[in-house]
């Protein structure tokens, strides 16, 4: 995340009406008061300046730099969801404050609302194009949604304005990376490369060798930029995904809870972590973290299968069919869906229903077959997730 400094504390403005509260005191009261909130502020007393801010408001409710403010004052005290509030708030009076919309999206994101975060950016950057932050942070929202291709075009011309600038050289070169354009993410690589060993060297590195199947490598790479900082977002997903893909699910899972224990919001720790719960049976807990991340990336199908699966497995039928059928018709040739849909339809005794999926399923895995000779998918067949080899896999 790009640190954003603190929303400008600005002069008190009165609304041309006040209310009957307000016109009980005089306006150097008034003052007095914003000024002591914007004193508590300043002076980091969160508590203090939240509660003068409160009071001011319940004067002048219409103010525009008390209601930003205050958003400013609940995002430093982590109560995101009030921030949100309260800049909205604000722009519903002036929708021409980007400073305003900026500490919005910034809250959305931390909030775990990259979508909606996303929406406020485009909105910030159409207005300010020359705002490297808020392209920044708008690049990362597409990174989180899953759009890498997007992110990449926006960091790109950033990139040939400041080719030393090591955080979008970075940013960029994993886009890329992650969107499958490893040439031209190599070059990025080489680049950074040349400025030394770093941690995020390394996981360039080795997300380049998780892209081409070199696993051991990337482990390795991935275990040294942990090393260097463990606090460096997403460095535990990709190693995760390495030590996963070499069988290793117990330190898949560590790996996946580390990243979660510093970025609760992560989309590929949640989804990951949500699949070695539900091969261990811990089904509760998976379908949390499947819930979560359905909710951070909506309409993703990977997340809304795996859904749809476990509430089927867990005995929710008609919660089950809700969720699968919305998979089916955003993606028809999704082969396991159609499996799992028809035995939905088949618990809820619609028979027709079921031989229905149950037939699209198996004209599915005949393509599969015809395309990849030996292909097979079953009931328990892929689910959406990095597969795991069963052999190899490591258990206490």
């Amino acid at each position: 995340m790009i640190p954003f400094a603190p929303l400008a504390l600005l002069v008190v403005l009165f609304q041309a009406e006040p209310s009957a509260a307000a016109r009980a005191r005089s306006a150097d009261e008034l003052r007095a008061l914003f000024a002591e909130a914007v004193r508590l502020q300043q002076a980091h007393d969160l508590d203090g300046a939240a509660d003068a801010y409160g009071r001011f408001l319940k004067e002048q409710p219409r103010n525009v730099e008390a209601l930003s403010n205050l958003g400013a004052v609940h995002a430093a005290q982590g109560r995101y969801e009030e921030a949100i509030a309260r800049y909205r708030d604000a722009l519903g009076l002036d929708d021409r404050r980007t400073a305003v919309r900026l500490n919005l999206a910034v809250a959305l994101e931390k909030a775990g609302r990259p979508a909606d975060a996303a929406a406020e950016l485009e909105r910030v950057v159409a207005a300010t194009p020359q705002s490297r932050n808020a392209v920044v942070l708008l690049a990362e929202c597409r990174a989180r949604l899953g759009e890498y291709g997007k992110a990449a075009a926006l960091l790109g011309p950033l990139h040939d304005l400041s080719p030393d600038d090591r955080a979008v050289t970075y940013l960029l070169g994993l886009s890329l990376v992650q969107d499958g354009q490893m040439e031209r993410g190599q070059v990025l690589l080489d680049r950074v490369l040349r400025d030394g060993d770093s941690a995020e060297t390394r996981l360039l590195m080795g997300a380049v060798k998780l892209g081409a199947g070199e696993y051991a490598g990337a482990r390795d790479d991935l275990q040294r930029a942990a090393e260097l900082n463990p606090g460096l977002p997403r460095v535990h997903v990709f190693l995760g995904r390495a030590v996963m893909n070499m069988g290793d699910a117990t330190a898949a899972t560590e790996e996946f809870r580390r990243e979660l224990a510093g970025n609760p919001n992560d989309f590929d720790a949640n989804l990951l972590l949500g699949v070695m719960l539900k091969e261990d049976g811990a089904l509760p807990e998976a379908m949390a973290r499947f819930e979560t991340a359905a909710s951070l990336r909506p309409g993703d199908l990977a997340a809304l299968y795996q859904v749809g699966a476990l509430r089927l497995q867990l005995g929710q039928t008609e919660g089950a069919r809700d969720v699968l059928e919305r998979v089916v018709a955003a993606a028809p040739d999704f082969l396991e869906a159609h499996v799992s849909l028809a035995l939905v339809y088949y618990r809820l005794k619609r028979k027709a229903d079921g031989d229905r999926h149950r037939a699209i399923a198996e004209e599915l895995q005949r393509q599969l077959q015809a395309q990849q000779p030996g292909a097979k998918v079953s009931g328990e067949a892929y689910r959406g997730e990095p597969r795991v080899p069963a052999p190899a896999r490591k258990r206490p």
